[in-house]
């Protein structure tokens, strides 16, 4: 049951983000401004080979160094010390039978697999002089051959990326619904396509680090940079023997993550098993170029796909077969991107019958995992230019086949092919909206005139489902009234970004009545903060303000019969009024939060336990599917073949937007990363497995200056099944915005004879297919 708003509150306001200030003057807490007495620091040598057996490790010079304290290498530490990964099947996805999950120690053991995999680690009194002793140690590396791209790693007779295994598939999985086979041989036109998504690399301002600080009584504190403090706290548990109820994670602030925080990594388990052994402090920040050797990047799947359809653009059947790169080491979460197109596949569309296919396969490169979308983007990229390339083929008009495939509103909840429920939608209104900021018609006209001046311009569309992750997992959230009537919140949600402390305060104090300076927001620290899961997949508003919501509604119940008590009024007949409760009808006689609470902390209410503070963890059981529609203008130079985005048009449906002003800058952070993919990013390697853009002098990132004038616009389809009304919506700028990108850039090629082209589109890249192009250059 949705809650109700108090009119006129604060539920739906653009309210100004309350953390802003601390951290746009440089008064922000990041793991590398935390100085502890005593404090030692560690450095590691990496290996500069993507596969070969070490021989031998000579540390000699390094353990003479004054200052260094320890050095260590995989044959020091048990062979117990290792980084847990146990393959996460996402809800709606199949079990993956016979997956093959290779060995993660924390330091490389006999043999590396990829360029810069630890080797040996250092531990010093300064980080320049922990760095110089790494760099004074000597391996013998006999190399072996290396896998780098999915196509080597299936290839017969393939060197295997991890030689402790049998073969370079981690697992292959089917998912399919209806019959598959009898719809494409009814199908009057099938289209075909191959798209391969760049690797990419997250590239978070602040760069992984970590603290260790080892107690007195045994403990360890550990800072860390990341996205779900108690997942980490329980990885780390396992990684270094230590009992969680004696690990400590605090989350100070964090500067970015999109994913790539989400799992533990070695380097950090590392540092608090050395803290513990050596007894001191000790302090790891990753380097930018650490960044792009250790730790997760996404993306990197091959997506082959069939679109069945009759000649009136009904479509009969869809086939998805998936070929993911994880890299040499995966993590728990690098299972997951490729899933997602077994719940997502056939998209806003009424496709009864669908096959996916996926296969994940390990390389000799950096793992993958989790990056902002995590297999959404792929998925809708797929059917979005499955869809385009039908409509080219059956000659109709690409609006009107999408159109005629929508579910229908009154149609929902709608269970798809694949077994999965969509919450409620109503696309075509998204895409109508989309077309009417656009002004969509005269759009394709300046285009038409600008393609007779010989100019390529094109005009491209997406429309998009996405899910926020809620099956599977739960949120904390506990509101606690204090002493003196202010609100102090936990959630288990640990932001990095988002913006929690404003929107969660926003919600409690709408609940309440109550302003949000009497509300303050706590989070990322996993002795303050209940079991929580963390901040990631869209899932924030959905999952830790489900909690807080039905924790304040808890409660205000409580609240409301200690104020009947107060009042000597029958509960029924006490009613909120504005900073605490009244007795329906007869205003004056209304008691505040801070009687309440001195109450609840004082003198026993019949019937009643003590305190006033609620929590509750919150898992629905169902996904909550958002839903939208982009347009995109993007003009190609002939001669040079850059390209420009001269417009792009997003309207998002996230339900109830709880803060739009948070909504609109979640959605633009998230088109600049999709710009970075569509346009400049990409993870390269030799054949070899040596990294070709392991810089940002070499990989190229989206500047300020990039951007485009945004039109974002929104409606609004309250999700049904939540309390808030709400569902995600942190990636649909990275999910939509790609896809229609890609549509307008073959349209623009189209006249050439162009049909296909692999993002990132970089000049160099357009120019080529301009050059090679069967149709003519010039008009």
């Amino acid at each position: 049951m949705t809650l109700e708003h108090t009119p006129g509150g604060l539920i739906g306001r653009s309210v100004r983000r309350v953390e802003d200030p601390v951290l746009i003057t440089g008064k922000g807490c990041y793991v590398d401004d935390v100085q502890m007495p005593g404090m030692l620091h560690l450095a590691f040598l990496r290996s500069p080979y993507p596969h070969a057996t070490i021989r031998s490790i000579q540390v000699q010079a390094a353990q003479a160094m004054p200052g260094v304290v320890a050095v260590v290498t995989g044959d020091d530490l048990s062979q117990h010390l290792h980084i847990p990964v146990t393959p996460f099947n996402i809800p709606g996805a199949p079990l993956m039978p016979d997956v093959k999950v290779p060995p993660h120690p924390l330091l490389a053991r006999g043999a590396v697999h990829a360029v810069g995999v630890p080797v040996a680690a250092v531990v010093a009194h300064s980080r320049a002089l922990a760095q110089d002793a790494a760099d004074a140690i000597t391996v013998d590396y006999a190399t072996l051959p290396a896998v780098v791209t999915t196509a080597q790693a299936l290839a017969p007779g393939a060197p295997l990326a991890r030689e402790e295994l049998d073969s370079n598939v981690c697992y292959r999985v089917t998912k399919h619904g209806g019959d598959v086979d009898q719809a494409f041989a009814a199908a009057d036109h099938i289209v075909r396509l191959r798209l391969a998504s760049p690797r990419l690399v997250a590239m978070a301002l602040e760069p992984r680090g970590v603290l260790a600080k080892p107690e007195p009584t045994g403990d360890l504190t550990v800072w860390l940079s990341t996205q779900s403090p108690h997942r980490a706290r329980a990885d780390l548990a396992t990684a270094i023997g230590v009992p969680e109820h004696r690990l400590r994670v605090i989350a100070p602030d964090v500067g970015g993550g999109f994913g790539s925080k989400g799992p533990l990594y070695r380097e950090e388990a590392l540092a608090c098993h050395l803290a513990l052994r050596v007894g001191r402090p000790i302090k790891w920040v990753a380097t930018r170029g650490e960044e792009f050797l250790s730790t997760n990047q996404g993306r990197d799947q091959i997506m082959t796909s069939e679109l069945a359809l009759t000649r009136d653009g009904t479509m009969l059947g869809l086939k998805v077969h998936v070929v993911a790169n994880l890299g040499a080491y995966p993590h728990t979460v690098s299972a997951i991107p490729p899933q997602f197109m077994m719940i997502m596949a056939p998209g806003c569309y009424q496709i009864r019958h669908c096959r996916v296919e996926v296969v994940a396969v390990l390389t000799n490169t950096v793992a993958t995992g989790p990056y902002r979308g995590a297999g959404r983007p792929e998925a809708v990229l797929t059917i979005e230019r499955l869809v385009d390339q039908a409509a080219r083929g059956l000659g109709l008009d690409r609006l009107a086949i999408r159109r005629k495939n929508f579910i229908r509103p009154e149609q929902f909840p709608y269970r798809t092919a694949l077994d999965v429920e969509y919450d409620s939608g109503d696309y075509e209104k998204a895409l109508t909206e989309a077309l009417r900021l656009a002004d969509y018609d005269q759009m394709l006209q300046d285009r038409d005139v600008a393609r007779a001046r010989g100019e390529l311009v094109g005009v491209g569309v997406s429309t998009f489902v996405e899910p926020s992750s809620g099956v599977g997992f739960f949120e904390s959230g506990t509101v606690r009234v204090e002493r003196t009537g202010e609100i102090t919140v936990l959630t288990g949600a640990s932001a990095h970004g988002q913006g929690h402390a404003t929107v969660f305060a926003q919600v409690v104090a709408d609940q309440l009545r109550l302003s949000m300076e009497h509300v303050v927001v706590r989070h990322g620290d996993t002795l303050a903060v209940p079991q929580g899961v963390g901040t990631f997949a869209s899932r924030s508003a959905v999952m830790g303000g489900g909690a807080l919501a039905l924790a304040t509604q808890r409660l205000v119940e409580k609240a409301r019969r200690i104020a009947a008590y107060l009042l000597e009024a029958a509960v029924d007949d006490i009613v909120q009024s504005e900073g605490g409760f009244a007795v329906a009808g007869v205003p004056d006689r209304h008691v505040p939060w801070r009687q309440i609470a001195a109450t609840a902390y004082g003198r026993p209410v019949p019937d009643l336990e003590p305190g006033l503070q609620e929590t509750v963890f919150f898992a629905p059981g169902r996904e909550a599917w958002s839903f939208g529609a982009h347009v995109a203008l993007v003009r190609i130079d002939r001669e040079t073949g850059e390209p420009r985005l001269a417009t792009l048009v997003l309207v998002d449906d996230c339900g109830v937007m709880l803060n739009p002003r948070i909504v609109a800058g979640q959605v633009h952070g998230g088109v600049a990363q999709g710009l970075g993919e569509a346009f400049y990013e990409q993870m390269r390697y030799s054949d070899e497995g040596q990294p070709l853009t392991g810089s940002l002098l070499d990989y190229a990132v989206p500047r300020a200056s990039h951007m485009p004038p945004l039109i974002l616009g929104e409606t609004v389809t309250p999700n049904p099944f939540h309390p808030l009304g709400v569902k995600g919506v942190g990636e649909a700028g990275c999910n939509g915005a790609p896809a229609a990108i890609a549509n307008a850039v073959m349209d623009a090629l189209a006249p050439l004879g162009v049909d296909h082209i692999d993002m990132p589109y970089t000049a160099l890249k357009l120019w080529e297919a301009i050059q090679a192009a069967p149709g003519p250059r010039k008009q």
